[in-house]
């Protein structure tokens, strides 16, 4: 007997699941709808134009979409392009020990640390003064933002106690102090 509840069990699952396919299918079947007045011609035909629009309004949403991804490489490459045309004359990593700043009383640290860094850069990549040139315009010496940012990081009263930054001169004879990859 125990058999034969069994099969009863399952014969109703089976009987659900094909109606269930058979619904689908007649679903899927639907016929054209007949269309017998002027009026129901209309207004099908309005429904046939309002699905073109739907599809064209969301074809350029897309189209938004893919725009501003595009900018967005572009922008990307210009600035690619833009550290790629500085060609690098030479480029230096250095570790600047930032330790004598801590003498200064509090409030004068960081600005202290700042002036040490330009300091220590202008010695070690023998930036020419103007008093040194005749004719010929003085180096520049631009620290980046990320720098400033780093030194400043922990306010005015503790600056850090050694930075490592990465010194490049271009061509024209500018020298710009970034933060050394990996800090």
């Amino acid at each position: 007997m125990g058999e034969t509840e069994k099969i009863d069990k399952e014969e109703p699952k089976e009987k659900e699941h094909a109606e269930e396919i058979h619904e689908e299918e007649k679903a899927e079947e639907a016929p054209i709808e007949e269309v017998e007045t002027e009026e129901e011609l209309e207004e099908v035909e309005e429904k046939a134009e309002e699905l073109p629009e739907e599809e064209a309004a969301a074809e350029e949403a897309v189209e938004e979409v893919t725009e501003a991804e595009e900018a967005e490489e572009e922008e990307v490459k210009k600035e690619k392009k833009e550290e790629a045309e500085e060609e690098i004359v030479e480029e230096r990593i250095y570790t600047i020990p930032l330790s004598r700043a801590w003498i200064s009383p509090p409030k004068k640290r960081t600005p202290r640390a700042v002036r040490i860094v330009k300091s220590f850069i202008q010695k070690h990549m023998k930036i020419k003064t103007e008093a040194e040139e005749e004719g010929e315009e003085p180096e520049k010496l631009v620290l980046s933002n990320e720098v400033n940012q780093k030194i400043w990081s922990r306010g005015i009263k503790e600056p850090p106690r050694n930075i490592r930054v990465r010194a490049v001169k271009d061509k024209e004879g500018v020298i710009t102090v970034y933060l050394a990859e990996g800090d």
